[in-house]
């Protein structure tokens, strides 16, 4: 199929590796322009030099802090003084980790609201003025199943994602007439080194092994199996597309089923 995105510019953030890097690998291969931005410039160097030899693609980077309003700010500018122009915006943070309430503090509060509501603010508010001037646009968030069904012991993720899918559904609502699309896309348990972390923070907690933690990961889940990051990168492109320009508004799972609810 093809999805009309040869040329558009492309940002995508919290690249360098894993979901990000994914969907920055497919919008490459689909023949976008591609702008990516993390906190590690060697790992983002690294990233950018192998995406643009395999798809032969102009791939800018640049390390970003993603929580810091004057980072994004400086490098959307960079990206549209490259490019001309922004058509698709990606936001993506690393995810915050595993905790109880009792164990979190007030800084932990602070420090992933930026990470993961804030940042998503600060894209928004630059991307989505340059998207409108050129009547065309695809904003898109990662976050979480978690914000259909909340993840024992993901309390943060479970809480700040849900602010960003409401800012995702009220930015949807204001920008759908010009041309731009809002959506959320919403992973589950997908093979990745956040998802090592993740089980390892939880077996250190409760006293079961990384493999147990993941083996009752895999009961959750109807497919019967984790997913892979170029799977969920094929439906973030879908969503980029010109062929998605009438889904907006969604907070779409690309779970295997984990999610029960039936919205």
């Amino acid at each position: 199929m093809e999805l009309g995105l040869r040329g558009r510019v492309a940002i995508v953030a919290a690249a360098s590796k894993g979901l990000g890097r994914a969907v920055a690998e497919e919008l490459a291969r689909e023949g976008a322009e591609i702008a990516i931005c993390a906190r590690t410039a060697a790992d983002l160097k690294a990233t950018a030099l192998q995406i643009q030899a395999a798809s032969g693609r102009e791939v800018f980077w640049q390390a970003v802090d993603v929580g810091n309003a004057s980072d994004v700010t400086r490098f959307v500018g960079d990206v549209e003084r490259r490019f001309g122009r922004v058509d698709i915006c990606v936001t993506n943070t690393g995810g915050p980790p595993s905790k109880l309430f009792s164990a979190t503090t007030i800084d932990d509060w602070r420090v992933w609201t930026d990470q993961l509501l804030m940042s998503t603010v600060y894209f928004a508010q630059e991307t989505l003025l340059r998207m409108k001037k050129n009547k065309w646009g695809r904003f898109l968030t990662i976050t979480s199943y978690s914000v259909k069904q909340p993840v024992e012991g993901l309390l943060l993720s479970n809480s700040l994602r849900a602010g960003v899918t409401g800012l995702v559904r009220t930015l949807a609502n204001e920008y759908g007439a010009h041309g731009i699309t809002v959506n959320n896309v919403c992973p589950g348990y997908t093979r990745t080194d956040r998802l090592d972390d993740l089980a390892g923070m939880m077996a250190g907690r409760t006293g079961a092994t990384p493999e147990e933690v993941f083996a009752g990961w895999k009961k959750l889940i109807p497919a019967g199996r984790l997913g892979t990051p170029e799977e969920f990168a094929a439906v973030v492109a879908f969503l980029a597309s010109e062929k998605a320009g009438y889904v907006n508004g969604v907070s779409l799972a690309i779970d295997g089923g984990t999610t029960r609810s039936l919205l």
